[in-house]
């Protein structure tokens, strides 16, 4: 075997006096930090109740059982309302999110200010809430379920277009360069070229965050935004703990069923 071929094996080197004093000033720093987070969430804590949280919990869960079954079939539409707004939300945060990924992504993006204004819609999308969105549309458009979509798409529009441009920016070039070469026009070059390669990752984001908006749309109701959070705000305002089991365990089904069908869908697909 030539030796030059042969990839060095690792060594093992001491830091240096610089690295290790910054190693330590870092995690004295950290620590500071946590003390000081601790300190200021204990200031505002009432122990007192923390010591009886674990009656307190014994005392609910004592109300919820045995569920009120009786309660189910007055919660289908809102499930199917929550599926509605995953769904919906989901499709739309696609067709926005995905030319903003190609315009974000450095090999596909048409000009360096085009990439930063894709980048700072995209950052724009991920830094607010998805419950904070259904504040906002509710305000806008009323409660409802159509404000629970917006929230939604507009949350997910950052997730999609991140993932998806750094998948586009990992793509195999040489096809890319090979088709440019011969003189492809440019919708070849993106059709036969670029979105084969991202295809399987562009399935696997979309289902992925199908999963997550079902989780998320269970909980817009709280705020007015749709879905069985209604029902179930609604049902904790009125104590009525055993509806509240109910809602719980069939939000526990749901996410279970999301889960089991986005996993064969990217399994299919990869």
């Amino acid at each position: 075997m030539n030796p030059a071929t042969t990839s060095p094996s690792p060594s093992w080197r001491k830091r240096t006096s610089k690295a290790v004093l910054l190693g330590w000033v870092a995690g004295l720093f950290f620590f500071a930090l946590l003390v000081a987070a601790f300190r200021q969430i204990s200031a505002g804590t009432e122990w007192i109740f923390v010591a009886d949280a674990h009656r307190q919990a014994g005392d609910l869960i004592a109300r919820m059982v045995p569920p009120r079954w009786s309660y189910l079939p007055s919660l289908v539409q809102s499930l199917l309302d929550t599926l509605h707004i995953a769904t919906l939300g989901t499709f739309a945060a696609i067709f926005l999110g995905t030319p903003l990924a190609f315009l974000a992504a450095k090999n596909t993006s048409p000009h360096p200010l085009v990439r930063q204004a894709a980048l700072l819609l995209i950052v724009s999308s991920r830094s607010i809430n998805t419950l904070i969105w259904a504040i906002l549309f509710v305000i806008i458009v009323g409660p409802g379920v159509l404000a629970g979509i917006f929230a939604i798409t507009l949350r997910s529009v950052g997730f999609i277009g991140k993932l998806l441009y750094e998948a586009i920016e990992e793509i195999a070039p040489d096809p890319v360069e090979a088709m440019r070469a011969v003189g492809a026009p440019p919708p070849s070059v993106f059709v036969y070229g670029i979105f084969p390669q991202v295809f399987p990752a562009f399935i696997g984001i979309s289902v992925f965050r199908w999963d997550i908006n079902v989780r998320e749309s269970t909980i817009l109701g709280l705020v007015g935004a749709g879905g069985i959070g209604l029902q179930l705000d609604a049902s904790v305002n009125a104590l009525q703990w055993s509806q509240v089991s109910v809602i719980l365990l069939l939000v526990l089904l749901m996410v279970i069923f999301s889960e089991w069908l986005s996993a064969k869908v990217r399994g299919f697909a990869i």
